[in-house]
């Protein structure tokens, strides 16, 4: 009778644990998942608009400083931003023109020659036994169902370079109009955020311009410097057409990962049709240069703009190649320093964590910095605010670059 009574006195418990244990999902939850939901289906639609918008405010950070420099000439912050946007549409309208009709014409010549070339090329081949095969390869290609096969790719090909210049025109007004606006939208943000975060606001925004702005400099110069190298080499190696392939060469430096191929590989048929002696040194010499660009001219070009270690480049290169193809390698490395730039302002102490001393100074600097920001815009609008913290900021900032080079 005692084992009756404790068996279905268990088997009460069991079934009371079985009514304790229902899953109520609330209505609210349910519309936040959703909502979370479609937010990302959307976000993964308006990938390309989100590139264009990076892409717009890399130019912004890029043309401001000359922008306000001459706003500090006293002309006109309108007239500033036109004479801006003028010259940078000079040069790239010059560049296209004075390089891509040689360019073509060097390319029509290749292809003229490309029975001697290819004799040239498998005659050097064939002299190693480690290439023989390749020799023999190269000597019965058929061009024709060759171009069949990457048809498909070629169209392809075309189609995404006629969507890169499209956006990139789209950036590049965008980007104009950012300017232009450039009070009322960034009274707009300081107005949606507390002003006791005005100060910290204004110094990640300082600090965003200087990681782009360093970033696109820094590439202009080592693609500028590639080109004039490029140039040197090959005229001295009597290439006809020099500055079209050097052009293009500088321009395909731009790319990771795979810039060097589009610059040795044309560089060094360009010169074959010399001799082999010249493609082999324009191989040699450019290979070299790549070296010494990557180990030691990025490095100072770039200098504290990024800051970035070397495992974390390679990764967001592949993260941002992976993902977006050659756009979101170009907007990989200045994305991951601007997000290592986030956490490290907006980081969190931890309980029971050694507050380091640069962070003290940092965080003092602030208290400081918001008490003379709050008495001198007691009354003032957002977007007259937003001036005054950007003031403060810059100012600060001058302070620690003099102290960097001072110590």
């Amino acid at each position: 009778m005692s084992q009756i009574t404790a068996k279905s006195e268990q088997e009460t418990l069991v079934s009371g644990l079985k009514r304790t244990l229902r899953i109520e999902i609330a209505p609210q939850t349910l519309v936040s998942i959703v909502g979370v939901g479609l937010g990302l289906v959307l976000l993964t639609q308006l990938i390309p608009v989100i590139m264009v918008l990076i892409t717009a405010l890399m130019l912004v950070g890029t043309l401001n400083p000359a922008v306000e420099w001459f706003e500090r000439r006293k002309l006109h912050r309108f007239t500033s931003i036109a004479i801006v946007f003028a010259s940078l549409l000079c040069v790239l309208c010059a560049l296209a023109v004075f390089t891509v009709p040689p360019f073509l014409a060097q390319v029509a010549s290749l292809i003229h020659q490309e029975p001697e070339l290819r004799g040239r090329l498998v005659k050097f081949l064939a002299e190693y036994p480690l290439t023989g095969s390749l020799a023999d390869g190269l000597q019965h290609v058929e061009y024709g169902s060759l171009f069949k096969s990457y048809s498909a790719e070629a169209m392809a090909l075309t189609k995404t370079l006629f969507e890169v210049v499209a956006y990139g025109a789209g950036a590049f007004f965008l980007a104009f109009y950012i300017m232009i606006d450039r009070d009322r939208l960034r009274g707009a943000l300081f107005a949606v955020v507390p002003r006791i975060h005005h100060i910290k606001l204004s110094r990640i925004m300082l600090n965003l311009e200087t990681i782009v702005g360093g970033y696109v400099r820094g590439q202009v110069v080592t693609c500028a410097m590639m080109a004039i190298f490029l140039f040197i080499l090959l005229t001295a190696c009597g290439v006809p057409n020099a500055i079209a392939i050097a052009a293009f060469g500088g321009i395909a430096d731009i790319l990771p990962f795979v810039g060097i191929f589009f610059t040795v590989i044309p560089a060094v048929f360009a010169a074959l049709a010399v001799s082999s002696t010249a493609a082999t040194l324009v191989g040699i010499l450019l290979l070299c240069y790549e070296e010494f660009e990557s180990r030691v001219l990025i490095p100072i070009v770039y200098g504290r703009s990024l800051r970035l270690p070397s495992s974390i480049v390679l990764f967001a290169l592949i993260v941002g190649g992976t993902l977006y193809g050659i756009g979101g390698a170009l907007l990989a490395l200045p994305v991951a320093a601007a997000l290592l730039m986030l956490v490290d302002e907006l980081k969190v102490d931890l309980p029971g964590e050694a507050i380091q001393p640069e962070d003290a100074l940092v965080k003092s600097g602030d208290i400081v910095g918001e008490a003379e920001y709050l008495r001198r815009t007691e009354g003032m609008t957002a977007e007259a605010a937003a001036g005054i913290a950007l003031e403060i900021s810059e100012e600060r900032k001058l302070k620690e670059e003099e102290q960097i080079l001072q110590s």
